[in-house]
């Protein structure tokens, strides 16, 4: 008979409850996993994995505004590279006419005509560094410099600095082809001018093909850096559910223990017959 004629504490009773207890609490957590997503709920289940978690989520986060960052940068970038074709398009219109007015053919009427369609061209240069700007701000004055940030650390920065591009800093502010002579003149300066703007031009590629290096490198840390995160605060659904399955049939056989064991002390009601 054993413990079975012990009624005043029933121990088995009190084992099947303790096992049900903890079934239907298993049972939470895994239905919380379920609901929620995250196989870590709460700090207490896994203190450790909690900080990891959260500490790769901080670098994830930052990652991707850091990868915002990148396009903006390029955004920039775009519109003075823009800015700078236009100039470009307009310094070899000017080359053209700064050539046409250096032949003898021409009559100096025809000269002084050629003199005011460069005059116009070159303030439109000037006029295009004015009105290129991002956010309010002119990028091919020669005042836009500074740093984008584009990592998740205080120091992933890349620093630019954009040349000026207006009439002045080409050394074509001056140009004339009223004569043979200046229209001559004229031809070196523009060429001159070209150049510059074309070392300009390049720095801004270098600018872009740094930023898209980035941006890849942004993009692939973002997925591994997130992988790793899920994979440690993330729930398994297929496995949570087959454990919640498991402890269901637990839960019943736990159930029908605790009901045996509540009913066996009736035998001994068997002693006094």
């Amino acid at each position: 008979m054993g413990d079975l004629t012990r009624i005043a504490a029933n121990i088995r009773a009190m084992q099947s409850l303790n096992s049900l207890t903890n079934i239907n609490k298993q049972i939470g957590i895994h239905q919380m996993r379920l609901a929620t997503g995250k196989r870590i709920t709460s700090v207490g289940e896994d203190p450790a994995g909690y900080q990891l978690a959260k500490s790769l989520e901080s670098r994830g986060r930052g990652l991707k505004i850091a990868l915002s960052n990148v396009s903006n940068a390029k955004n920039v970038l775009s519109v003075a590279e823009g800015g700078y074709q236009s100039i470009m398009d307009l310094l070899q219109t000017i080359k053209e006419k700064a050539t046409q007015a250096s032949d003898y053919s021409l009559s100096a009427a025809q000269r002084t005509a050629l003199n005011s369609q460069v005059s116009a061209l070159v303030t439109e240069i000037d006029d295009i560094v004015s009105t290129t700007k991002f956010n309010g701000s002119k990028l091919i004055d020669g005042t836009y410099t500074g740093a984008f940030h584009t990592g998740d650390g205080a120091s992933d920065t890349l620093s630019v600095s954009l040349g000026d591009s207006d009439s002045a800093a080409l050394s074509v502010n001056s140009l004339s082809l009223t004569t043979v002579a200046s229209a001559a003149a004229a031809i070196t300066s523009v060429d001159s001018a070209i150049t510059t703007l074309s070392t300009k031009m390049q720095g801004v590629g270098q600018y872009q093909s740094r930023l898209n290096s980035k941006e890849g490198t942004l993009g692939s840390a973002i997925s591994n850096t997130e992988a790793v995160r899920s994979s440690i605060e993330d729930a398994d659904f297929a496995e949570e559910q087959m454990n919640v399955l498991k402890l269901q049939i637990l839960q019943q056989t736990a159930f029908s223990s605790f009901t045996q064991a509540n009913a066996a002390p009736q035998t001994v009601l068997s002693l006094f017959r």
